[in-house]
């Protein structure tokens, strides 16, 4: 039914064969859902209870709001950061918990006011602000700094560094004073092999419960506390009250850069996730339903003293292994953990704080893609480049400004693509339709005194000078040309700036005895070629359908031959 929420339409389209599907999913979620929310909520500078209470309200918000069926949404590695960068300067010193529960509270419902404010003005393309290549370095750059970060965590001590190269300096110096507890670090680099071995060889069996059983179970047997080890403690007993976030006003102007990034991150992984699992059940994406739901789920969390989620590829993929059919799956994820925090807040109580460490760091592992890279280095250098160069964005500057070179570098790489985009001159070749770049076919024939060149890319205030020097820059030839065909089906526009610049092209062809003319001008374009009043100097008998008929109408007029001619056009 039109205007009906997803929520209601799952609902009323539900199957009751799928229920005991979602209920088995559902469990076996929530025992990725507890250490995972606790770990991230860590992550992020909080007290791991928030990442409970945050886990609960997405997860029931979005089974009412969202509109992909199995998608699972909770707190993320790669938010955890950004939350920590932009939450924990803002806190007294002395590490007021309280405020900053208050501020990551605030900077979820900013999240979600973003994300709901650009869902409903159908803005799911600024998703597509980071590229592909900027966003495998930012990922790279956040893995490292979570690495580095949780380092002290999983030796037992704590620093007070800020930024990569502090923290690993403080790391460094820690240990080498004597900081680090043997204990910690062996229960810590265990847990590690656990997730990781169990992930490789039984993918299958739910590693990151096995570990957490087996980290409290060595707790409690070998008196890990009385040895130095931290350990998590008893959890806050029941839910959070309805809490509107108590900040200052001169909190908003730093949370609001905070969120924004947060929102572009949150919303490239949504639509990236949703996408790949639409495919896979044959559901069409809606980017902006998703980016709607997306920010119900953040507005949910802040007002219950959560912080900002997006969604989890992993967790999504376990749900599904796990015959997840519906949101009901994630509607029994929360119900368990509502249940746990009602009936059994010490169930963790033993769990050591070098535990949630491994898991941070086995989940930054996932976050960076060495073989993407590796692919841009054989594939295409100058992607490559972008890619170091957003990786070090984010190591060097941090994880905020990160996201900022990550969007800046995307846009400027638009920027140089059309300001040098890729032009040619075209010819014909023997046995083959058409014409055809005379690069990738040095024996191509040319028609003797015409050029017909192919510029591929819109003309506007950027790049019409290249266009005129590319122009120019083919004629300089012996003997000089008669035409210049612009073969000119990939302009898609012409701006004011371009016009004049074709204009005082022409008067300077004209000058030498050239003519220049149009083949495959699309209409619109022409249309605009018009209305600048660019007609006055190009009549209609500079404008031909096609490249074949432009050919024929100078063969006609000139009775020239085909010939191989040589030449080499620009680089991209």
């Amino acid at each position: 039914m039109p205007g009906e929420p997803p929520g209601l339409r799952a609902l009323r389209t539900y199957r009751r064969k799928w229920l005991a599907k979602d209920i088995v999913a559902g469990i076996v979620l929530s025992t990725l859902l507890v250490p995972q929310g606790m770990a991230y909520a860590e992550l992020a500078g909080l007290p791991p209870i928030t990442g409970l209470y945050t886990s609960v309200l997405c997860l029931l918000a979005y089974a009412v709001a969202g509109p992909s069926r199995i998608l699972v949404l909770g707190p993320d590695s790669s938010l955890g950061p950004m939350i920590a960068a932009t939450v924990l300067p803002l806190v007294a010193s002395g590490g007021d918990s309280a405020r900053a529960v208050a501020l990551a509270s605030a900077l979820a419902l900013m999240v979600g006011a973003i994300t709901l404010l650009a869902g409903v003005a159908r803005l799911g393309f600024v998703a597509d602000l980071i590229s592909k290549p900027t966003m495998i370095g930012y990922m790279n750059g956040l893995a490292l700094t979570i690495l580095v970060g949780q380092l002290p965590k999983l030796f037992g001590f704590s620093t007070d560094a800020d930024g990569l190269i502090e923290e690993v300096g403080a790391f460094v110096e820690g240990v080498a004073d004597g900081q680090a507890v043997s204990a910690a670090v062996a229960v810590g680099a265990g847990c590690i092999a656990v997730i990781l071995l169990l992930q490789r060889l039984l993918p299958k069996v739910p590693a990151v419960l096995v570990m957490v059983v087996l980290a409290i179970g060595a707790s409690v047997l070998l008196d890990l506390e009385e040895r130095g080890v931290r350990m998590v403690g008893e959890l806050p007993e029941g839910l959070p009250p309805f809490t509107v976030p108590d900040i200052r006003w001169d909190d908003l102007g730093p949370l609001f850069v905070g969120a924004l990034g947060i929102a572009l991150v949150s919303l490239a992984d949504t639509i990236s996730n949703a996408s790949a699992f639409a495919a896979r059940t044959g559901q069409e994406i809606r980017g902006n339903d998703e980016m709607i739901a997306i920010g119900t789920a953040n507005a949910a969390a802040g007002l219950f003293q959560g912080f900002p989620v997006s969604t989890s590829g992993s967790r999504t993929a376990v749900a599904e292994r796990a015959g997840a059919r519906s949101q009901l799956t994630g509607v029994v994820g929360a119900a368990l953990i509502v249940l746990m925090l009602v009936l059994l807040p010490g169930l963790f109580r033993d769990l050591p704080q070098p535990a949630l460490a491994a898991v941070v760091l086995t989940a930054s592992l996932s976050l960076a893609d060495g073989k993407g890279t590796a692919r841009l280095w054989r594939q295409r250098k100058a992607e490559f480049l972008l890619c170091i160069a957003a990786f070090l964005g984010v190591a060097l500057l941090g994880v905020l400004p990160g996201i900022g070179v990550a969007v800046g570098l995307s846009i400027l790489n638009v920027f140089r693509r059309a300001w040098w985009p890729y032009s040619t001159v075209l010819g014909r070749v023997p046995g083959l339709p058409g014409y055809h770049d005379v690069r990738s076919y040095p024996g191509a024939e040319e028609l003797q005194g015409l050029v017909i060149m192919r510029f591929d890319a819109p003309l506007f205030f950027a790049n019409a000078k290249s266009f005129r020097d590319e122009v120019l820059r083919c004629v300089r030839t012996e003997p000089s040309p008669r035409c210049v065909l612009i073969a000119a089906e990939p302009v898609t526009d012409v701006d004011t700036t371009a016009a004049d610049v074709l204009e005082e092209l022409d008067e300077t062809l004209q000058k030498r005895g050239i003519d220049l003319v149009f083949a495959e001008l699309k209409d619109p374009v022409r249309g605009k070629v018009e209305r600048y009043g660019l007609t006055r100097a190009f009549d209609a008998g500079r404008f031909f359908p096609t490249v074949e008929s432009a050919v024929d109408a100078f063969r006609a007029r000139s009775g020239a031959r085909w010939a191989a001619v040589r030449r080499q056009g620009t680089e991209d």
